[in-house]
């Protein structure tokens, strides 16, 4: 018998409600290893919610969620020690200087590699801030931080949330190429964005999401096609997907 792959994230049947509102309605999704999704929608869709809740920051009002194979809900410290989370606006520690808040989290994935750290900072263009206390930081500086947590010791899931967002070209320059890299190494890369041209740059399967569910899912032969239409292909498909509406 051939060797059974274990999904790097299995969601199923997810739902989650605040109050009377279902915020993310039965998603099912899967992310092998290495792969790279861009989950899209307008505000209020779900994604930030559902991304919360793999994190295991947010609870299900209904479904499975397993991280490697581990269920999130049975053993929440394994499936979290594998799990790499950029939330909006970053949580960072803010007396901390950059290189302690990136130990920090680091050491709680059983990961001391000082050097490795030092080097995933210069590789995010951080390196010459590396001892200023994250108070001190930018808007894009912080955003960054909050990358380089997702990313350090290696996690085998990175949730990032609209974390590529407001970054200098050159920094967003070095923040695909660290997400590139991790999902090079092996890990499932799951990330919001409003950013439709850094999710064609980026991501092997594109997922939308509305009003809590998936109304489109496109991978392979599929995105290919959408592509060839050329530039702008991915907002003409989002805009006669997504309705127009107004907020509420």
């Amino acid at each position: 018998m051939g060797r059974t792959h274990v999904p790097a994230l299995d969601i199923n049947e997810l739902t989650v409600h605040y109050g009377r509102r279902v915020a993310v309605d039965r998603l099912s999704l899967t992310a092998a290893a290495g792969e790279i999704i861009g989950l899209l929608g307008p505000n209020g869709a779900g994604k930030s919610t559902a991304l919360l809740a793999v994190a295991g920051a947010v609870m299900p009002s209904h479904g499975v969620i397993h991280v490697g194979g581990i269920d999130l809900a049975v053993d929440p410290l394994a499936a979290k020690r594998t799990i790499g989370f950029a939330d909006q606006p970053p949580s960072l520690y803010e007396f901390f200087t950059l290189a302690e808040h990136v130990a920090m989290i680091a050491e709680a994935r059983g990961d001391a590699d000082r050097g490795a750290q030092a080097g995933l900072l210069a590789d995010l263009g951080l390196g010459g801030v590396a001892e200023r206390p994250c108070r001190e930081l930018s808007f894009g500086m912080r955003q960054r931080v909050g990358l380089a947590a997702a990313l350090v010791a290696a996690p085998a899931l990175v949730l990032l949330d609209e974390t590529l967002n407001g970054l200098d070209p050159h920094a967003a320059r070095r923040a695909r190429t660290a997400v590139v890299a991790a999902a090079e190494r092996g890990a499932a890369v799951l990330m919001s964005t409003h950013l439709l041209g850094v999710a064609e740059r980026l991501c092997h399967r594109i997922v939308v999401m509305d009003q809590g569910k998936v109304v489109a899912d496109l991978a392979g032969a599929a995105l290919a096609e959408l592509y060839a239409g050329g530039v702008g292909a991915l907002e003409e498909m989002y805009v006669r997907t997504i309705a127009d509406r107004e907020a509420t």
